[in-house]
């Protein structure tokens, strides 16, 4: 394993973690495995404390896996005006600069997805794209800046107006009821992502990405958000379900994984079994 260190568009440095051997594939995911009171937090959501670890090492006999933490990366360097698409599409080429890669697949999972979309329509240096957890057309553009917009509304550092009400606890997966702990600059970059996307038509872009391609999300993948964020269902299963002839008739390889919801979809188990054999089909070695 090696590690290096990347500048991003606003020179803020990123590390990267470099593991294995084989055709490269970029991982946006955390490789250090979350530790104490934060990782029992994750567990009761059904998440993987160690997600990106186990992602890497299920990956690295086969592959040369370039690992970065590119979502808690956004939040520590918050990029309120700046995280727009074309943005984060330079960012990830500087990963794969920095890695030496100038050929490479990529896999990223909802918003990461998305970016690799728009990276794939920038750049012919991909051998493969594999979104999980977003669909490649039909996508909930206007929803997620629905939910973005009150995520930052409710951010704001403006005491309200009335006493509030005392917030029942969320469940695990009730994510209507969970409470915004992020900085008003942290949840100002997503709007500034889904700004820049209004209007984003996935479908006319179809024929700008080339290489191989993958697409996957759990068949239950429905998330009803309540008035506080926008009382909009964003729909991530829909056009899996729905559009899934289309889909293939544009060059993707569609799995649809029963039962799963966001978070269950995007966990190790589901995922390396979709996520390796599609790779050790499509990758040329180097």
């Amino acid at each position: 394993m090696t590690t290096t260190t990347v500048k991003l568009h606003d020179g803020a440095a990123l590390d990267v973690e470099i593991s294995g051997d084989g055709p490269t594939v970029l991982l946006p995911v955390n490789p250090r495995p979350v530790e104490g009171p934060k990782a029992e937090e994750m567990r009761k959501w059904g998440v993987d404390p160690a997600l990106g670890r186990t992602l890497i090492d299920g990956l690295a006999d086969a592959f040369r896996v370039v690992a970065f933490d590119y979502e808690n990366h956004v939040l520590a360097n918050p990029k309120a005006d700046t995280l727009t698409p074309a943005n984060v599409a330079a960012d990830l080429l500087a990963v794969a600069d920095a890695a030496g890669a100038g050929r490479f697949a990529y896999y990223g999972y909802s918003w990461l997805a998305l970016s690799g979309l728009q990276l794939a329509i920038r750049t012919d240096r991909l051998s493969g794209l594999v979104m999980g957890g977003y669909p490649p057309i039909g996508g909930p553009y206007a929803e997620m800046l629905a939910v973005t917009t009150a995520t930052h509304a409710m951010s704001s550092p403006e005491p309200p107006a009335a006493p509030a009400e005392p917030a029942e606890p969320a469940e695990p997966g009730d994510w209507s009821k969970a409470e915004v702990t992020m900085s008003p600059d942290q949840t100002k970059q997503f709007v500034t992502l889904y700004e820049a996307l209004r209007g984003f038509d996935d479908r006319a872009v179809q024929d700008r990405v080339t290489c191989p391609r993958l697409c996957f999300a759990g068949s239950a993948d429905v998330i009803e958000y309540d008035q506080r964020w926008g009382g909009v269902r964003v729909d991530i299963a829909g056009p899996f379900l729905n559009r899934r002839a289309e889909l293939e008739s544009l060059g993707w390889e569609v799995r649809v994984l029963d039962g799963l919801d966001h978070t269950g979809a995007m966990q190790p188990p589901a995922v390396l079994p979709v996520l390796r054999p599609w790779l050790q089909a499509h990758l040329a070695v180097d």
